[in-house]
């Protein structure tokens, strides 16, 4: 995985932007933005510092007429009610996984195609450009719900208490958990696995009773859970982009101001791209961050991975051709093919 000279620059000024930004001041009385997202409140969580630089962006941009307030760690409920929320208007931004949104919103299921990116700058490219737009614009419609940004959720790997895994055999009689989304366990499923739908509020729990016997995460989230405490092996075989998106309620969102639309859209554009970098950073210091917390570690090699995609990918793209139609999947093959031409 790589990250572009671009976006390091765009992190590296992410911070010094929100200290120099005007303010604009405006007599209404002030409105509040109720932000809620999945991690840790910490300042070592992506979701977290991100959602911080929202709020100081936002708040110095409307002179704080614009107020946001901050909800970690799911406090406003699980994934599913928290979409049903920004769909009805009763709460107005959230930052969801992608597993959280493909019940209110099945086509972001489209990106569980396992391996279909092999950089963050090809994910980057088509998550910012017309695929990503066209999305965007069909949640809205469809959903009621705007998709302001997408970030990443870490590129997920298979963890396990009972063995290495270096081939998809190695994958067969172990109970892995999965995000509550079908396409999942139909990932997990093509592998010779048993696929457990868990709630991630609920994973640490079953690891450690050995309700499973492993599940697949990206770093971030393994440090978030500390599931590394009941976990013994990683294979860093990434299986999917995973992604967060950030979302608003499209009701909200019209009742905003232009200048106020702008603070929010500033205020997205950098928390994505902390976030983004951030991730990247877990990402690609997986082996070491991991082996510190006590985890054996698997690096496999290109053949390696290409065992796991030849078994899993036909299988996930069929499901998804079935359950979201074949025109999602063939404009995100498309999408991604042009993203890695020579410019």
């Amino acid at each position: 995985m790589s990250i572009t000279r671009r976006n390091l620059a765009l992190l590296g000024a992410a911070s010094a932007a929100t200290l120099a930004m005007p303010s604009v001041v405006r007599a209404q009385a002030a409105r509040t933005i109720r932000y809620t997202h999945f991690q840790p409140g910490r300042l070592d969580q992506p979701k977290h510092a991100a959602a911080l630089a929202f709020k100081s962006t936002v708040e110095g941009l409307t002179g704080g007429r614009l107020r946001v307030e901050i909800f970690p760690a799911g406090q406003l409920g699980p994934a599913p009610q928290v979409m049903e929320q920004l769909r009805l208007g009763s709460l107005e931004m959230a930052v969801v996984h992608d597993g959280g949104i493909a019940g209110t919103y099945a086509p972001y299921q489209v990106f569980s195609l396992p391996f279909v990116w092999e950089t963050q700058t090809t994910a980057w490219r088509v998550l910012d450009g017309a695929f990503g737009a066209e999305m965007a614009e069909d949640m809205r419609r469809r959903a009621n719900i705007r998709l302001l940004a997408h970030a990443d959720n870490g590129v997920r790997h298979f963890t396990n208490n009972r063995r290495p895994i270096v081939t998809p055999d190695d994958l067969r009689g172990l109970k892995i958990r999965v995000q509550p989304s079908p396409v999942f366990v139909r990932l997990v499923e093509s592998l010779g696995a048993s696929a457990s739908a868990i709630d991630w509020g609920e994973l640490p729990a079953a690891l450690a009773q050995g309700t499973v016997d492993g599940q697949e995460n990206g770093v971030t989230n393994i440090l978030a859970g500390s599931l590394f405490q009941h976990q013994r092996h990683i294979t860093l075989n990434g299986h999917v982009y995973s992604l967060h998106a950030y979302l608003m309620s499209d009701r909200f969102w019209n009742r905003l101001g232009a200048d106020e639309r702008a603070a929010v859209a500033q205020g997205t554009e950098i928390a994505k791209v902390i976030h983004r970098g951030m991730t990247t950073a877990q990402d690609a210091n997986a082996e070491p961050i991991l082996r510190e917390r006590g985890m054996t570690v698997q690096r496999l090699t290109s053949a390696q991975i290409d065992a796991f995609r030849q078994r899993a990918q036909p299988a996930v793209r069929e499901w998804l051709e079935r359950e979201i139609g074949r025109e999602w999947v063939d404009k995100l093959v498309a999408a991604t093919r042009a993203a890695t031409q020579p410019a």
